[in-house]
């Protein structure tokens, strides 16, 4: 005779749906998170790969574009570059006409008080320099720029005569900002980075102060972090 199973023994208790319920359940929210959740690595950019310091800062307020050599064998300029203030042409063109202009007196005052005429000839040379150079100053100007790379900076200048240096962080020594009466007059200021070689110093004229002072604690932050291996 076969006994039928006691309702309620717990060996004869049937099996409740509720994990098999909660797998689905599990299983469709899946997607949603998958959709939300994004891994940090790819929301953020690692820290080797961000700029060092804001483009905001050292971009503003400085000429909108750098200025090249139209030969086809220049050297070429590649990435975002940085550039100075437009007052460092203003500056430059005070400076430098002040040195003309006292040139042109002290020649008027030997020839007329002491008539001395052949200092008409060295005067002349001065003044033809000293005019030529305010002739190109503008354009000059727009060929300085500076770019922040991974491992060094780098700092170009040069129209005529190209001078393009790489500064590596781990080398830098001392970041000194310099400014004159004039440059403070006019809201900038120059960065001097010192290494240990004296052929690759770098100064970088014609800086907004608020850019200067921002790049200089970029570079030292860096410079330490380089040489201390992180």
């Amino acid at each position: 005779m076969t006994t039928s199973p006691d309702p309620k023994s717990p060996d004869s208790a049937t099996p409740t749906t509720e994990p098999a319920v909660a797998e689905e359940v599990a299983a469709a929210d899946v997607p949603a998170r998958a959709a939300t959740d994004v891994p940090v690595s790819a929301a953020e950019p690692a820290p080797a790969d961000r700029s060092p310091a804001p483009d905001a800062v050292l971009d503003d307020g400085t000429f909108p574009r750098l200025v090249e050599p139209r030969s086809e064998n220049r050297l070429a300029l590649d990435g975002a570059w940085h550039q100075v203030a437009p007052q460092y042409v203003t500056v430059q063109f005070i400076s430098t006409g002040a040195v003309l202009l006292i040139a042109v007196a002290a020649a008027l005052v030997a020839a007329l008080v002491w008539h001395l005429l052949w200092v008409w000839i060295p005067a002349g040379i001065l003044a033809v320099i000293l005019v030529w150079t305010l002739a190109i100053l503008p354009r000059q100007a727009r060929s300085i720029g500076y770019r922040l790379r991974r491992d060094d900076l780098v700092f170009r200048r040069g129209i005529l005569w190209q001078r393009v240096v790489a500064v590596p962080y781990g080398r830098m020594q001392l970041v000194d900002i310099t400014h004159g009466p004039l440059d403070r007059g006019f809201g900038i200021a120059q960065l001097k980075l010192v290494t240990a070689a004296a052929a690759t110093g770098v100064t970088i004229p014609g800086l907004k102060q608020a850019a200067a002072e921002q790049l200089r604690d970029t570079l030292i932050d860096v410079a330490e972090s380089r040489r201390t291996g992180l």
